[in-house]
């Protein structure tokens, strides 16, 4: 084991190995109960069927990394990426649930092809800095609105669209309105302060005490119990059982069939080619930034970066695990999950002193042994698991200040990308918006020749299904 992960070559040992794959896990743990809890949404399939999906893919995919690349790192449902499959693809362009399988598996496919031939870092390259390094910082704000719409303190409103939910006691509110809303902000708190004190899995350990609360404070509201557990399952095989019959496989099974798409009023054929183009591309160009941005980012932090032949850093089997994300991309969308990527979380591991493909390992199997912990996560109250997604939201907004606001040309692009994502509920749009007015404002500065032509090509992609298919 020592030999095959070269531990003691890389400055490590097996003990240190094992707390950085334990800590790994307890940092990204929550996404067992956020990602299903995302999923349920559909109405098509259960909590427990999208949790054994998310653990089944977090397994495959961090062991990859784990065994081809050699890193400390780990993988699983990206937030953000899981976002735009169920509120983008699934509710805003109306494709099914297996539809949208089928658009991950194309991202997975596609990431191989582009990995295995090099073609990676072309497109990579075509998408301009000032769009690339917004993009997270759009993603966390459309997260963080999808967190507070989930607690219930962001409410539909006629006259502004959304508003703050009431605390109002003495108005239209009740303490069984309010309860859960400070439940969440509490969470909220509780994960700031212990991430601020550096405790390890702050945010899991937040869901979990928010949980407890909620369930304590549901003794102060009279019936709040009644009929509370119905259809809750204890069993964790019946989770096994839903992900056979409602996840795995489905976009073989399902996948393929577009009747219901194409029955939609001004849907065509020619639309529905045009929109798979652009929204696999869209999945393919976040998933890619994200994974590329991660690895580097928690390589970096742990000081695992390696000289390239220009004398320049990057990361260490690069190729290598950009091809364990590829391929747990396809696995996740075998399972019936949206596109598996690299966790940032990884690098609390990376910081413990985690510094190969053990760690990763080790980190796998607590996700194997937490597929039969379904009947805890389903118990998790969307006010507590909400807190996590607006946390998550703020850890992504860094990425602003390094962008240049003074400069109209670059301001303009960056904002575009950061706003309309959660404005629209899209990510994909946001990307287009940014695309679309870097072009604009390069071609009517006089500076057409710094347009790279992938760059026309992308854009050109996005304005068609502007106009063609929205």
């Amino acid at each position: 084991m020592k030999k095959f992960f070269k531990v003691e070559e890389r400055g490590s040992n097996v003990r240190t190995e094992i707390i950085a794959g334990i800590t790994t896990f307890m940092a990204m743990s929550y996404i067992l109960m956020v990602n299903p809890g995302m999923f349920s949404e559909l109405g098509n399939v259960s909590f427990g069927a999208s949790f054994i999906a998310t653990a089944i893919s977090a397994v495959v995919g961090t062991l990859l990394i784990g065994l081809l690349a050699n890193l400390p790192l780990a993988q699983a449902s990206g937030m953000g990426l899981n976002a735009f499959f169920v509120f983008t693809v699934c509710f805003g362009l109306g494709f099914s649930y297996a539809n949208a399988l089928l658009f991950v598996l194309a991202d997975g496919i596609i990431f191989i092809i582009l990995t295995a031939t090099g073609l990676r870092k072309t497109i990579f390259d075509a998408i301009p800095k000032r769009v690339k390094k917004i993009i997270p910082a759009g993603i966390g704000l459309f997260i963080a609105f999808l967190g507070f719409q989930d607690s219930g303190l962001v409410v539909k409103d006629d006259a502004t669209c959304v508003t703050l939910a009431s605390f109002n006691l003495l108005g239209d509110a009740s303490w069984k309105s309010i309860m859960p809303l400070l439940v969440t902000i509490f969470t909220l708190f509780m994960i700031a302060v212990l991430s601020e004190k550096k405790r390890k899995g702050a945010i899991l350990w937040s869901i979990l005490t928010g949980t407890v609360i909620y369930y304590l404070l549901g003794f102060t509201i009279p019936g709040f119990y009644d009929g509370f557990f119905a259809g809750i399952s204890l069993n964790p095989i019946d989770a096994f059982r839903d992900f056979k019959a409602m996840s795995f496989g489905k976009v073989f099974t399902e996948g393929f069939d577009f009747t219901a798409y194409l029955s939609a009023e001004g849907h065509s054929v020619g639309g529905l080619v045009l929109a798979f183009l652009t929204t696999a591309l869209a999945f393919c160009m976040v998933d890619m930034f994200d994974t590329m941005g991660t690895l580097y980012g928690a390589c970096r932090g742990g000081n695992l970066l390696v000289k390239n032949s220009k004398g320049e850093d990057e990361v260490p089997n690069m190729n290598r695990a950009m091809l364990a994300d590829a391929l747990a991309t396809c696995t996740g969308a075998v399972c019936g999950t949206s596109t598996v990527t690299t966790f940032v979380e990884s690098s609390a591991g990376v910081a413990v002193g985690g510094k190969t493909g053990l760690s990763a390992v080790v980190t796998a199997a607590l996700f194997l042994v937490a597929t039969f912990l379904s009947p805890i996560a389903s118990l998790i109250p969307a006010c507590a698991y909400a807190a996590a997604l607006i946390y998550i939201g703020i850890l992504m907004m860094s990425c602003v200040k390094d962008i240049q606001w003074n400069n109209p040309s670059v301001a303009l692009p960056s904002f575009l990308t950061l706003a309309v994502m959660p404005f629209t509920y899209n990510i994909s749009y946001g990307i287009a918006f940014g695309l679309i007015s870097y072009v604009i404002i390069k071609l009517f500065t006089g500076k057409a020749k710094d347009i790279k032509v992938g760059t026309w090509i992308i854009t050109l992609l996005f304005t068609a299904m502007f106009f063609l298919t929205h």
